[in-house]
């Protein structure tokens, strides 16, 4: 899966109804414009699917917009039509309406495989008032995960669940804590546990995207979500203060007057921000929980549970003790030193082999890092040379931490998958009061390893850390988002 990732800097001095274009992971979206309540787009993107074989899913791009208003400089969520007469797409792609409005889902249309080029797609924006504004379509890859029964555990790995299956029955009547085993509580029918049908980002968030989400944030917003001052000198890099683990994010334009928000890029190679060995493509690390909640309340998303997590990784396919993510015991550890064009949308592994995984490095040096996302996927690459999980998300296991619900505590199992809004608060958090605490993380877990860790925690099963609670920043913390 080749990665098109280019910073599109946004413009902040237009006054007139203007709409700006996108560009996010494998994903573009570009030629967008405005006529009254409807935006015209072109979006593209690599290695779409839609089968009726195993795993019998589809790929498909969360699609949402925001608008600036050009007096106040704010941005805001766009509502999107519910009815999907108001929305088009050309062949060979549908819009997926979804009942909130924040967004929608743009897919296949029918049976097939294969890149969708620039195909033109046209959606109603509902509730807006009075401009002049400024628009951004945003697109995020997803993997459909269809409504099935699977299993979970694997009975080896480091505190695994009992070797149930999750069924219709128990996400209508709950698991008791005997039944599911692993030490915590019984888990109501209310909470997530994989077996309705959902989306899940196809990637870990990339750093691309985390400098989107930046840059249509507040001063105040900004403040928060980044570990120096949006008042930093240009060049100044804002996720470890320094150019540490592969953090290519920097303070291009400096915010100030505790006022004007910062303008993020990207320059992992220290040089001319924006270039595209940048490291657009990297994982995002160094991530608090309170960071991942706020990207995924602010794109529509909501954070993924751990009975999720297993679904996403083994499907309805038999479970094998000790598995990984990509289905068999297969392991081989890759780093940033053992890829080809690093930083670049084109890095890739040097070698291919069965159980590709960024782990096992084992050292703190600042040298190291995470890769790109979908960094051991290729046109020709099989499930396990790819590192791929049973519905093709890709680093399930290793490269970055995955932050989900755990089942481990009361506070994990009260989550009931209330979806974000679009919006955040004031200084810059997830407003979503269902969701664990974003000042203590307390339900909050971590699964699936990354590329600091051994191997044993990149096992699909292994919940060594499940219910570890850490409401820091830490260099190996990403995540991505469902709906």
């Amino acid at each position: 899966m080749k990665s098109k990732n280019y910073f599109s800097k946004i413009a902040t001095a237009i006054l007139f109804l203007f709409a700006l274009n996108s560009n996010a992971n494998n994903v573009e979206i570009t030629g967008t414009s405005v006529s009254g309540n409807d935006i015209t787009f072109n979006i593209s993107w690599e290695n779409s699917w839609n089968a009726n074989v195993a795993p019998a899913n589809w790929d498909a791009v969360w699609v949402f917009v925001k608008f600036q208003d050009c007096n106040t400089r704010l941005w805001a969520h766009t509502s999107l039509s519910t009815s999907a007469g108001d929305h088009s797409a050309a062949s060979p792609l549908q819009v997926d309406t979804v009942a909130d409005g924040k967004g929608v889902f743009i897919r296949r249309s029918a049976l097939g495989g294969g890149n969708i080029p620039a195909t033109s797609i046209t959606l109603r924006m509902t509730g807006l008032g009075a401009g002049p504004y400024n628009f951004k379509v945003f697109g995020i890859e997803m993997v459909n995960v269809p409504q099935a029964a699977f299993e979970i555990g694997d009975g080896t790995s480091s505190g695994t669940f009992n070797s149930i299956t999750v069924n219709a029955t128990s996400q209508t009547s709950g698991i008791t804590s005997a039944t599911i085993g692993g030490g915590g509580p019984t888990v109501p029918a209310t909470f997530p546990m994989g077996y309705n049908s959902f989306y899940c980002m196809k990637y870990e968030i990339s750093q691309l995207q985390y400098v989107e989400f930046l840059n249509s944030l507040t001063f105040s917003q900004q403040q928060s979500r980044i570990a120096t001052d949006p008042t930093a000198v240009a060049g100044t890099y804002v996720t470890f203060g320094a150019n540490y683990y592969r953090n290519g994010i920097v303070i291009e334009t400096p915010g100030n007057n505790a006022a004007i928000p910062a303008v993020f890029g990207c320059d992992a190679t220290n040089g001319v921000i924006n270039n595209s060995n940048d490291g657009q493509s990297i994982a995002m690390a160094n991530l608090s929980w309170a960071d991942l909640a706020a990207y995924l309340d602010w794109s529509a998303l909501r954070p993924m549970t751990e009975l999720e997590f297993e679904k996403v990784c083994r499907g309805t396919a038999s479970r094998v003790a000790g598995e990984y993510p990509w289905g068999d015991t297969n392991i081989n550890a890759y780093n940033n030193g053992s890829v080809l064009n690093p930083l670049q949308p084109t890095e890739v592994a040097s070698t291919v082999l069965n159980g590709r995984c960024a782990y096992g490095v084992g050292t703190t040096s600042p040298a190291y890092g995470p890769l790109k996302v979908g960094v051991f996927a290729t046109a020709t690459s099989g499930r396990s040379s790819a590192g791929a999980a049973y519905y093709g998300a890709m680093e399930m296991g290793g490269n970055v931490i995955e932050r989900t619900v755990t089942v481990a505590n009361a506070s994990g199992v009260a989550f009931n998958g209330t979806l974000g809004d679009g919006t955040l608060t004031a200084i810059g958090n997830a407003n979503q009061a269902t969701w664990p605490s974003v000042t203590t993380a307390t339900g909050i877990g971590q699964r699936g390893g990354e590329y600091y860790s051994s191997s044993i925690y990149v096992r699909t099963s292994d919940r060594s850390t499940a219910g570890s609670t850490d409401a820091t920043r830490y260099f190996t913390y990403g995540g991505r988002g469902v709906r």
